[in-house]
């Protein structure tokens, strides 16, 4: 039993209901309990009034840091748009937050190909009232071209699907091997405070799960297993007859996720741009994440006919994408060195492989129905105009 919390830092209506549930049901495997601290209706981390985006929330995403990231997406979705070559070109974006990389993506569509503008319809699938109602505000000028849908009725006739750093919202359980034998945290409550057990693993699909994997924790290590997401992967796949779908978060391969020295898993959580390792604190004022696992992705999308076209790192997305020419453009545009300075350290956040999101976050890229394409994103740095030979 390990105590994750200090008194008195959990008086909320969440807490008290969380503390409710595990008194019913004598504890909640960490799954659940995840899910109710980010999606309770009422109280939820992501489903109550907030700012969670930007300076004045809990973390940045690349969409928030400069239009550019969107105006790149924009041009890859441009480029999937000829392949497809079909009267409509359809988006659907699932988990957009407030808004900011649909409406640079849009903004970029209407200045740069009005043409496919002008055919464009882009779907928004969003859980969060309070995101949605950002959203339409947001979006007002692009009006005519975007709809709103739940998880279950979208469909893409000949398009594409994108989500930015939604995979890694998914509730997860958390384990830990010993002696051979997989346990599961259960999260109890003593005193008030919110504790750990470790028990036996109530759901079957678990080892099941990391069986389907091929690899998993080894022994004396915790890690998350997201059942969620291969699901959820296999919905999308369903959902396109015809097309792409982009996912962009950050995370790793299967054989990374689960190596020896990652002893503690990757369970973090945000709150005013500082990160801490504890779910049990200010329970549903913060988010909680976990990484992606890209293997369980490709495989789960491969099951329903969704080819991976390309997997790889962020930066080298945006560096096919034409990151670097865009740079110098903008740099030139700028009124003085230091805006150029200035523009310089912000944009570097987007390629910058440690402190930066270019490595950690990854791009998976798949089709389906689709020939093989060339796509912009896997150009080759020495292939792309002012790159290094």
């Amino acid at each position: 039993m390990t105590q994750q919390n200090s008194s008195g830092t959990n008086d909320s209506p969440l807490a008290d209901f969380l503390r409710q549930q595990i008194e019913k049901s004598g504890g909640l495997d960490f799954s659940e309990f995840m899910a109710q601290a980010l999606y309770h209706p009422e109280f939820g981390y992501y489903m109550a009034a907030r700012d969670r985006i930007g300076k004045g929330g809990d973390f940045f995403t690349s969409s928030s840091v400069n239009n550019l990231f969107g105006r790149l997406v924009a041009r890859q979705l441009a480029q999937m748009a000829e392949l497809l070559a079909d009267q409509e070109f359809m988006i659907v974006e699932q988990g957009a937050g407030e808004g900011h990389l649909s409406l640079d993506i849009l903004d970029a569509l209407a200045d740069e190909f009005p043409e496919l503008y002008a055919r464009t319809v882009y779907t928004l699938v969003e859980v969060s009232p309070d995101n949605q109602q950002r959203q339409a505000c947001l979006l007002d000028q692009h009006s005519a071209r975007v709809l709103w849908s739940n998880e279950d009725d979208w469909r893409i006739v000949s398009g594409c699907f994108l989500s930015n750093e939604l995979v890694d919202a998914f509730p997860v359980h958390v384990l830990e091997k010993h002696a051979g034998v997989l346990q599961e945290v259960f999260v109890a409550s003593s005193g008030g405070d919110f504790i750990e057990e470790l028990r036996q693993p109530v759901d079957k699909q678990l080892s099941a799960y990391f069986s389907w994997l091929g690899n998993g924790p080894i022994e004396g290590n915790r890690a998350e297993a997201n059942l969620v997401a291969p699901d959820w992967m296999r919905q999308v796949g369903s959902r396109i007859e015809r097309g792409f779908a982009i996912t962009i978060d950050y995370g790793y391969p299967t054989q990374e996720l689960y190596a020896p020295y990652r002893r503690m898993g990757t369970l973090m959580c945000y709150q005013r741009h500082q990160a801490d390792d504890n779910p049990y604190l200010q329970v549903g004022a913060k988010d909680i994440t976990a990484h992606v696992d890209f293997t369980a992705l490709q495989l789960a999308g491969a099951e329903v006919g969704l080819e991976t076209l390309w997997f790889g790192e962020q930066y080298r997305f945006l560096l096919g994408l034409g990151f670097f020419e865009e740079l110098l453009l903008l740099e030139a545009a700028a009124t003085d060195e230091k805006e150029a300075r200035a523009l310089r350290l912000t944009l570097k956040n987007l390629i910058m492989p440690e402190q930066g999101m270019g490595e950690t976050f990854k791009v998976l890229v798949q089709s389906k129905g689709v020939a093989a394409p060339g796509l912009l994103c896997a150009r080759e740095i020495k292939d792309i105009p002012g790159g290094m030979s």
